[in-house]
């Protein structure tokens, strides 16, 4: 893994970064977790409520709330995001299918309002996972 730098002198958030959000004091490294990945740009780590045997997070080191946020000019970004799941979902012990959830908003299910990719499987099948109405 490589690293990257954590929040400024003072006690600042870096650049693109809010100060008080969850998943920016984890990828600055201030708040513990277990990660799987880790760059400049993204960082990925194992859910603290995981919803099957393999679930992690795949969250960009920028400060996006969602993808309402995330607009052409990220598109880089986002293709990263995904594109990294699959390699991760297979070293993590997911090899014969995982899902890919991304929550946005409060119909969505959000709970933490940065942008976010949950990447879940295991060696059984998932549930639906869809809620019908």
């Amino acid at each position: 893994m490589s690293t990257h730098t954590g929040a400024t002198a003072g006690g600042q958030a870096p650049s693109g970064q809010k100060a008080d959000c969850l998943f920016c004091r984890i990828a600055r490294g201030e708040i513990p977790s277990r990660k799987v990945y880790e760059d400049d740009e993204i960082v990925a780590f194992h859910d603290i409520h995981p919803s099957a045997p393999v679930h992690f997070l795949i969250v960009p080191r920028l400060h996006l709330e969602n993808l309402y946020d995330a607009d052409m000019k990220y598109q880089a970004l986002l293709g990263k995001l995904l594109g990294v799941a699959g390699q991760l979902a297979r070293e993590q012990g997911a090899v014969d299918g995982f899902r890919v959830v991304v929550n946005n908003g409060r119909v969505g299910r959000q709970e933490v309002y940065h942008l976010h990719v949950h990447v879940l499987g295991g060696p059984d099948p998932l549930g639906s996972g869809m809620n019908r109405t």
